[in-house]
């Protein structure tokens, strides 16, 4: 088991289940999660804002997320999330079937 303040900034494994992995991404502000694309093209993520906010990008929708707000990922999505915001913002993601 691992916590979040084990992750010591950007990304980082949380846990391995058999089909599934956990994550936490930490952005700082004026970061983001890297070029519009898709890295983990064959697995679906959830991503839960935990703290701050962030602008996400998934395939052709882009919309604002706050603390407590959640999305999901689509396999083959281009994605991309941004901290537009004066804070860190903190996230933590499922991936089906494991990416990393």
């Amino acid at each position: 088991m691992k916590s979040l303040q084990q992750v010591s900034g950007g990304f980082g494994l949380l846990e391995n289940g058999a089909a599934l992995q956990t994550a936490v991404m930490y952005l700082e502000p004026g970061e983001e999660s890297g070029p519009l694309g898709n890295e983990h093209a064959g697995s679906e993520q959830v991503l839960l804002v935990f703290e701050g906010a962030l602008e996400a990008e998934i395939g052709d929708e882009k919309f604002q997320m706050m603390a407590g707000d959640s999305a999901i990922v689509p396999k083959d999505a281009p994605h991309r999330f941004t901290n537009r915001a004066q804070e860190r913002a903190i996230t933590f993601n499922v991936y089906t079937p494991k990416a990393y």
